[in-house]
């Protein structure tokens, strides 16, 4: 295959980018589209160029690493990550876009790199159990009906890649942020914790500077993952009581 590839490439998170294009040819439809990338930077090393830069990890479809803009969609025309991703999703001689994930709380690092620690600071806001929920023999104890076993794995699916940000035209990661909090508030190992977890992090994902659902879902239509939209309903609803909850709990005159 000969590909014309329009990449594009900035050197820095305060320099002006633009798109450079490259002629790559001798690409096997059975490469993947991260391995394209691989065999195109060694080409330019031996040129004396700088590589492209990229980011990636384990090319399983796993860490959420690999986060192209391809021909105008997040991960390119299939739903799936980059690193599983086949050129043979592509036709001889065609001219193929590569962007970076574009979001103002995505800051570009180079190239095709972008900053996505904002998405480690939501889920450190309260993506977690601190509860003292005993020994593995005591979690199997627990009855959990398989309806809500697998509703919570779905949600637990998210690999946190940001496909469902760069989909939407308000930078929203609620499907992202829905999905962390719906993992925990389903079992009940989390619910102890599920009115602070839930404010809290919806909390930092306000402070982080992401736009608001715009109810399009083309966050679902995009994410490798499938994650469904309805987490964003069991969001809202696990918002709006806990802030209910607050709301009752000032009005008495308790909390803080």
């Amino acid at each position: 295959m000969e590909l014309t590839l329009k990449i594009w490439r900035q050197k820095g998170p305060h320099d002006k980018g633009g798109f450079k294009t490259y002629k790559h040819t001798h690409v096997s439809p059975d490469m993947s589209f991260l391995e394209m990338l691989d065999v195109l930077n060694t080409e330019l090393i031996k040129k004396g160029e700088e590589p492209v830069h990229f980011d990636h990890d384990c090319r399983e479809g796993i860490c959420g690493m690999c986060s192209l803009y391809i021909n105008g969609r997040p991960h390119g025309p299939l739903q799936t990550t980059t690193c599983q991703l086949h050129m043979r999703s592509f036709k001889d001689g065609e001219t193929i876009t590569i962007e970076p994930w574009r979001a103002k709380p995505f800051p570009i690092i180079k190239d095709l790199v972008v900053d996505r620690t904002a998405f480690d600071r939501i889920q450190q806001a309260g993506g977690y159990i601190s509860v003292n929920t005993g020994g593995v023999p005591d979690g199997n104890e627990i009855p959990i009906p398989k309806k809500i076993a697998d509703e919570a794995m779905d949600a637990a699916t998210c690999i946190g890649c940001g496909a469902c940000v760069a989909a939407c035209k308000n930078a929203s990661a609620m499907l992202f942020v829905s999905a962390k909090v719906s993992q925990y508030a389903l079992l009940p190992q989390g619910k102890p914790e599920r009115k602070e977890r839930v404010e809290r992090m919806v909390a930092q994902m306000d402070a982080e500077g992401f736009g608001a659902c715009t109810n399009t879902r083309a966050c679902e239509a995009e994410c490798p993952k499938g994650i469904s939209v309805t987490n964003i309903a069991r969001l809202n609803r696990e918002y709006y009581s806990a802030m209910m909850s607050s709301y009752e709990i000032a009005s008495k005159g308790g909390g803080d």
